[in-house]
C-alpha cells in the first residue's frame, strides 16, 4: 500500500532546511598556486595576480579581494591596469587579451569579464607576426600598444578593441628609419619591450630583442630617435624627466642613454656590470626612481655571476651608499615600487617582490629596509601543511595572550602599516574570534586568525627544540657575513626544507578554556604544552608507553625514535612543553583528544592506544589492537613498497581466482545467467524503495591496518548501569572495533595523590567491520555532550543526566545509534555507495536560522570520498541535504578538509591556498568590497592624441564600461590551483567550450550577453 506524505509537514521542513542550510564557497586563504603575472594601479591601489590555470586575484585593503576566472584553460602572462580608470587587461600564453572590470552591484564590486581579443594577421602570415610579446597601457586610457615576436606594434582601441590599422607601426617602417649600418647586419627580432615617455605621451620606445630600441613618435607616424645597443636586450625603463633611458641586457650589464636634444642618434653615458668581471646573468628587469632629496633608487632582478650564484633568485636595491642584494628562495615573478603623495609620484616607500611562492613586500624608508609582515597573500605552505584543527569562539583572554607571544617573534618586522589600501571593506565585523591551527613537516605549529576574510599569522609553535636534530635553531639566515660581495640578505618566510621529517605535525587539539594545547608527530612522539607569558627554562622528560606490550611476532621496520634533549631547553613566551609521552613502535600518531578538566591525553596508533595522565606525569592505559595479520603496521611510512608488492599480489591472486571460477561455471552459464538476473532485479526493487541505503558487505578481518586507532573520544555517561553515570573513554578502530573504558577519578583535591584507574568496560564489532571515524554520545535531549570546561564557564547547558544517553557510531559506511547502558541497537543510516561513497570526515555542527535569531539545529557535518558534504540531524540520524563540494580525484583535498562548530569548513585547493566554505544560512565569512573610479578619470590628457573614431564610439565606450542595468549569469568558480592533471584539464576544457558561447575575434563580447561575473558578495 502507498504511503501517504504529509505535505504540510513537509513543506514546513523544507522551509526549515532553507534557513538553516545553504552551501556556498566563500573565499580563498593563502598564496595562489603558481602564479604568473602581476599587476599593480597606482590610482586604484590595487595588486592583481595572475596564475597558471587562468585564475585573476585582485587585493587591496586588508579584505578587498576580487577573483576572476578565464573560460580557456591558458596561464596568464601579463596583467595591466588602464590608468586611472577600473579596467585592466590580461594576456594569456594562448595569446589572447581579456578586459576586466569593477562594476558595482547593489553597493558591492564585482569582477566582470567585458570582452576578448586575439590579434590576426594577413592570410598565410606565421603565427609570430601576431604572437603578442609586450604590452603597453597608455596612459590616455583608451589604447593598448601590443608589440610582437614579428616585431610589429599594433595599436588597440579600448575598451572595444578595435584595431586601429592606420596607427600600427609595422616592422618595415622601422627598419627603414634605423640607419643602415645597423639593420643591414641583423634583423630586430620581437619586440622585448613597450615603455610610454613619462614626460611626452605622444612618444613609445620600442625596445628590440637584438638590442635596438627606437622613439616613435604617435602623432606623426615616424621615429625620432634610435639607440644601438649591441647586447642582447632584456628590459627598458623610461626615467621620470624623460630625458635618459636605461636598459638592461643579456649579459648581466645594464646602460644608461641621454635621450635629450634633437639629434636622432641617442648617446651612451653609462655601461655597467655590477657584478662582473666574470660572466654574469641576464638582468631581467630594471627600474630607476628619483627622491626629493638625494640620489634615485636603482632596482633591478638578476644580473648575478654566472657560475658561483647563478641559482640565485635576487632583487639588487642600490640607493647612495646602500647597496643590497635580496635573496629570495624561489623564482622571481615579477615586481613593482609603490611611491609616496597623493600622485604617487613621490619618494619610493615600499617594493613588492611577487615571487613563486610568496609575496614579499620591502619598506624603503626605514634603516634597513625591513620587510612588512604582510595581512593576506601569506604562504601557508613555508613548510608543507601536514594537519589542521580548527577552533571556534575562543575566550579573549587566552585570544589576547596568543597575540602578545606572537607579537614578541614579529619585532624584526617593520613597523609600517600595509602599503596597498585599495577599496574599502564592507564585511561585517566577525562575531566571534575564530582559531586555525596548522601542524607542519618541519614541526611547527602556526596559529592563524581565521575570524575573517583575511587569514593572519598570529603565532609559530615550534617542537624542535625538544629534540635533537641536524640544524642547529641558532643559525640566522638573515644576516650576510660582512664584506660578503654579492651582499646577499635572505628575504621571505618560505623554507619547505625539514631538518627531520619525523617532526612532522600530525594531530593538534587545543582546549580555548585551560590553554592547554596537545601535538602528536610522525615519529610517534605527543607533547603538552601549557601557555606561559614568561620564557621558561626546562627540561622535558618521555614517558614510554609500550603499545606493543609484549607481543611476540612483530618487528618494527620503520623510523627510529627522536632523540630528547637531556638539558633544559629555554622556552620563549608561548605555548611551552612540560610532559612528553613516546610511542613504542614511533609510529605516526593516528588518532588524538584532550580532557583538560580531568588532565588526561588519549592518543593511538596503527599498534593500540594509550591514555596518559599530564598531572601525574604516567601511563593510565595501554591497549594493543594489532590483529596477526597487521603485519603493513609494522613496517611504517617509509617502507611501503613491500605492501605495495603485496596488494599487486592479492590483486592478480584474485583475478586469476575469477577466471578459474568463470571456466568452471560456463557449463551451468544459462540456469546460473537467470538467477542472477532474478537477484538483481530484487536489489533492484530494494534500491528504488530505499535509495539512500544499501546492503553493507561484511570486510574481511584479514585486512591490513585492522589495529589501527582512527578515532578517540572523553564523555561522562552511563556504562555499568543507568543510574550512574562515570567517565569513560571511547576507541574506534579501522576494522569496525569499538572500545570502551570506564575511567575513575579521585576527589578533585587529591587528584595529585591517587592514580587515575582505566577498567574495560564495552566492546562493539561492527558486523561489517567498516572503519570507525567517528564516536559521540547524546545526553537525555539529545544534545551532543558539551566540551570539557565548557559548563564550567557558562557557556553551555549541563548535560541532561536524567534521560537515556545514546551512542552513535560512525562508520565509513554507516551512522549507527546504540542505546546506554546496555549498547543495544536503536536506529542507523546507511550511507548510499551506489557510486562508492565513505565517509571521510565528520564534524558537529550548531546551524542557527538565519530568519528567527533563537532558533537552530545540532547536526553532523560529513565528508565523503566522493567530495560530497551531507548534513544529518541529531538525534533523528537523518540525511538533510547534500552538497558536491571537492571532485572526487583531489583526494589531498578530501583528506585535509577541517569542519567548524558553526557549520563552515576549509580544505585545501593547492599546498598552499585554503578554501573556505559554508554550509550554513547564518554564519558565511565572504569578501564584501567596494572600488570607485578614481576621481582623476575625468582629467586623464586624453587630448594628448588625436584619435580618428567613427561617431558614437565614445558615447557606446561610456555606456559599456559602467552600465549597470543588466546583470551578467554567474560563472561558475573553479578550484584553479589544482588543476595540474593534464586528463582532468582537458575534460574541464572541453566542458567550459561546450557550455560556453563562440564569440568572434576582434569583436567584443558584450557584457549584457556573455559577461563572467564572479560575485564579491551579494
Amino acid at each position: 500500500m502507498k504511503r501517504f506524505r504529509r505535505h504540510g509537514h513537509e513543506s514546513q521542513r523544507d522551509r526549515i532546511k532553507q534557513e538553516l542550510y545553504q552551501f556556498n564557497k566563500t573565499v580563498e586563504h593563502g598564496f595562489p598556486h603558481q602564479p604568473s603575472a602581476l599587476g599593480f594601479s597606482p590610482s586604484l591601489q590595487l595588486l592583481a595576480i595572475g596564475t597558471r590555470s587562468g585564475a585573476i586575484k585582485l587585493y587591496g585593503a586588508p579584505g578587498v579581494e576580487f577573483m576572476g576566472l578565464h573560460d580557456e584553460n591558458a596561464a596568464v602572462t601579463q596583467v595591466h591596469f588602464l590608468p586611472q580608470l577600473v579596467e585592466l587587461v590580461t594576456l594569456l600564453d594562448d595569446n589572447s587579451l581579456h578586459m576586466w572590470t569593477l562594476k558595482a552591484h547593489k553597493g558591492i564590486s564585482e569582477l566582470l569579464e567585458i570582452g576578448r581579443f586575439t590579434l590576426t594577421g594577413p592570410p598565410g602570415a606565421p603565427p609570430s607576426v601576431t604572437r603578442v610579446t609586450s604590452v603597453l597601457a597608455h596612459s590616455s586610457g583608451e589604447l593598448l600598444l601590443l608589440g610582437t615576436e614579428g616585431g610589429h606594434v599594433f595599436v588597440v582601441e579600448v575598451p572595444g578593441f578595435r584595431e586601429l590599422e592606420e596607427r600600427n607601426i609595422s616592422l618595415e617602417n622601422v627598419t627603414n628609419s634605423v640607419p643602415e649600418e645597423y639593420g643591414g647586419r641583423r634583423s630586430l627580432e620581437h619586440v622585448e619591450s613597450l615603455q610610454e615617455n613619462p614626460a611626452n605621451p605622444r612618444q613609445v620606445l620600442i625596445g628590440y630583442g637584438r638590442g635596438l630600441m627606437v622613439i616613435w613618435d604617435l602623432d606623426s607616424q615616424s621615429a625620432v630617435k634610435h639607440i644601438l645597443a649591441t647586447q642582447q636586450l632584456e628590459s627598458v625603463w623610461w626615467t621620470e624627466d624623460g630625458l635618459r633611458v636605461l636598459s638592461s641586457h643579456s649579459d648581466g650589464s645594464y646602460c644608461r642613454w641621454s635621450v635629450a636634444g634633437e639629434d636622432a642618434h641617442s648617446e651612451q653615458e653609462l655601461s655597467e656590470v655590477p657584478y662582473g668581471h666574470f660572466p654574469c646573468k641576464a638582468i631581467s628587469k630594471i627600474i630607476q626612481l628619483p627622491t626629493e632629496q638625494g640620489p634615485p633608487f636603482l632596482l633591478f632582478s638578476g644580473g648575478m655571476p654566472r657560475a658561483s650564484y647563478g641559482d640565485r633568485h635576487c632583487i639588487t636595491v642600490i640607493h647612495s651608499k646602500t647597496h643590497m642584494a635580496l635573496d629570495f628562495t624561489s623564482r622571481i615573478i615579477d615586481f613593482f615600487v609603490i611611491r609616496d603623495g597623493p600622485d604617487h609620484s613621490g619618494d619610493p616607500s615600499a617594493l613588492v617582490v611577487l615571487v613563486e611562492e610568496e609575496l614579499v613586500v620591502i619598506d624603503l624608508q626605514t634603516e634597513g629596509w625591513p620587510v612588512i609582515q604582510t595581512p593576506y597573500l601569506v604562504p601557508l605552505h613555508c613548510s608543507a601543511i601536514t594537519c589542521s584543527h580548527h577552533v571556534s569562539a575562543i575566550p579573549l583572554k587566552l585570544w589576547e595572550r596568543v597575540q602578545s607571544a606572537g607579537a614578541l617573534q614579529n619585532t624584526h618586522y617593520s613597523k609600517k602599516p600595509w602599503p596597498i589600501t585599495g577599496g574599502q571593506n564592507l564585511s561585517p565585523d566577525p562575531p566571534q574570534r575564530d582559531l586555525l591551527l596548522t601542524g607542519h613537516e618541519d614541526g611547527t605549529v602556526r596559529f592563524w586568525d581565521a575570524s575573517g576574510v583575511c587569514l593572519y599569522p598570529m603565532y609559530k609553535l615550534s617542537t624542535a627544540g625538544v629534540f635533537h636534530t641536524d640544524g642547529d635553531p641558532n643559525d640566522n639566515m638573515n644576516q650576510c657575513m660582512e664584506g660578503e660581495w654579492p651582499p646577499f640578505r635572505k628575504v621571505g618566510c618560505f623554507d619547505p626544507y625539514s631538518d627531520d621529517p619525523r617532526l612532522g605535525i600530525q594531530k593538534i587539539h587545543l582546549c580555548k578554556y585551560s590553554g592547554y594545547l596537545t601535538v602528536a608527530g610522525t615519529a610517534g612522539q605527543i607533547l603538552v604544552l601549557e601557555l606561559n607569558d614568561e620564557s621558561a627554562e626546562q627540561t622535558v622528560e618521555a614517558t614510554v608507553a609500550d603499545l606493543l606490550q609484549g607481543q611476540e611476532g612483530f618487528r618494527w621496520k620503520g623510523h627510529t625514535r627522536l632523540d630528547v634533549r637531556e638539558e633544559p631547553v629555554l622556552f620563549p613566551p608561548g605555548f611551552q612543553p612540560f610532559a612528553l609521552v613516546q610511542c613504542q613502535p614511533p609510529a605516526v600518531v593516528t588518532a588524538l583528544t584532550l580532557h583538560s578538566e580531568w588532565k588526561l591525553v588519549a592518543f593511538g596508533t596503527s599498534h593500540g592506544f594509550g591514555l596518559y595522565d599530564y598531572q601525574q606525569k604516567n601511563n593510565v592505559l595501554v591497549r594493543c589492537t594489532l590483529n596477526p595479520s597487521d603485519q603493513l603496521a609494522m613496517e611504517g611510512p617509509l617502507s611501503r613498497v613491500k605492501s605495495i608488492k603485496k596488494s599487486l599480489r592479492q590483486s592478480f591472486r584474485r583475478i586469476r581466482r575469477s577466471r578459474v571460477s568463470l571456466r568452471k561455471q560456463h557449463v551451468n552459464n544459462a540456469s546460473k545467467l537467470q538467477e542472477a538476473n532474478a537477484r538483481l532485479e530484487a536489489e533492484l526493487a530494494e534500491m528504488e524503495l530505499a535509495p539512500v541505503q544499501r546492503k553493507i558487505e561484511a570486510r574481511s578481518s584479514d585486512d591490513s591496518f585492522t589495529g589501527l586507532v582512527r578515532t578517540l573520544y572523553f564523555a561522562d555517561t552511563f556504562l555499568s548501569d543507568s543510574s550512574h553515570h562515570t567517565p569513560s573513554l571511547w576507541a574506534g578502530t579501522n576494522g569496525g572495533s569499538v572500545f570502551a573504558y570506564q575511567l575513575r577519578l579521585p576527589p578533585v583535591e587529591r587528584r595529585a595523590e591517587y592514580p587515575v584507574t582505566a577498567h574495560p568496560a564495552k566492546e562493539i564489532q561492527l558486523m561489517h567491520r567498516a572503519a570507525v571515524v567517528a564516536i559521540l554520545v547524546m545526553d537525555g535531549h539529545g544534545s551532543p555532550l558539551p566540551e570539557p570546561l565548557e559548563v564550567a564557564h557558562d557557556l553551555a547547558r549541563s548535560p541532561d543526566m536524567q534521560g537515556c544517553h545514546h551512542l552513535l557510531v560512525i562508520s565509513e559506511e554507516q551512522f549507527k545509534v546504540f542505546t546506554l547502558p546496555k549498547v543495544s541497537a536503536k536506529m542507523k543510516l546507511k550511507l548510499t555507495a551506489l557510486d562508492g561513497s565513505r565517509v571521510r570526515r565528520v564534524g558537529v555542527a550548531w546551524f542557527g536560522s538565519s530568519c528567527t535569531e533563537d532558533y537552530g539545529e545540532s547536526g553532523l557535518t560529513v565528508l565523503t570520498n566522493q567530495g560530497e558534504l551531507h548534513v544529518v540531524s541529531l538525534p533523528g540520524v537523518k540525511m538533510q541535504v547534500h552538497y558536491p563540494c571537492i571532485r572526487r580525484e583531489d583526494v589531498s583535498g578530501i583528506a585535509s578538509c577541517v569542519f567548524t562548530k558553526h557549520g563552515q569548513g576549509f580544505y585545501l585547493i593547492s599546498p598552499s591556498e585554503f578554501e573556505r566554505f559554508s554550509l550554513s544560512a547564518r554564519c558565511v565569512v565572504e569578501p564584501r568590497s567596494l572600488v570607485e573610479v578614481p576621481s582623476q578619470t575625468t582629467t586623464t590628457s586624453t587630448t594628448c592624441l588625436s584619435l580618428d573614431q567613427p561617431d558614437g564610439v565614445s558615447e557606446y565606450r561610456n555606456s559599456t564600461r559602467y552600465s549597470n542595468e543588466t546583470e551578467s549569469s554567474a560563472r561558475r568558480v573553479m578550484e584553479h590551483a589544482l588543476l595540474n592533471d593534464e586528463t582532468v584539464l582537458q575534460e574541464i576544457q572541453k566542458s567550459l567550450e561546450g557550455g560556453q558561447p563562440s564569440f568572434l575575434e576582434n569583436n567584443m563580447k558584450s557584457a549584457l550577453t556573455g559577461g563572467a561575473m564572479l560575485s564579491n558578495g551579494d
